[in-house]
């Protein structure tokens, strides 16, 4: 099974939020992934096992997996094009 992070400041509001509905939506596509709130600073221990990194706060620095953009499934603007890229980053 496939691993996806999801990190804001504090890794509790509005990262749970997001991994709540990204979870959803990647049930919704047949996708088997399990996907995990955790917070800023954590982010760098997550990389090796992670499928990708669905990021809420700006990107300053380069990773070795996808970035989704979160703000996306927040606002449900560009929600389908970073879906269809996190879905990729899982096969």
């Amino acid at each position: 099974m496939k691993k996806i992070i999801v990190a804001c400041g504090s890794g509790v509001a509005t990262s749970q939020t997001v991994a709540s509905k990204v979870n959803r939506l990647l049930k919704e596509n047949k996708v088997d992934a399990q996907v995990e709130a955790v917070d800023l600073k954590s982010v760098d221990r997550y990389m090796d096992s992670s499928a990708a990194y669905i990021a809420i706060t700006k990107i300053d620095k380069e990773y070795p997996i996808p970035v989704i953009n979160g703000i996306a499934f927040l606002t449900g603007v560009g929600q389908d094009a970073e879906l269809k890229k996190l879905i990729e980053a899982c096969k």
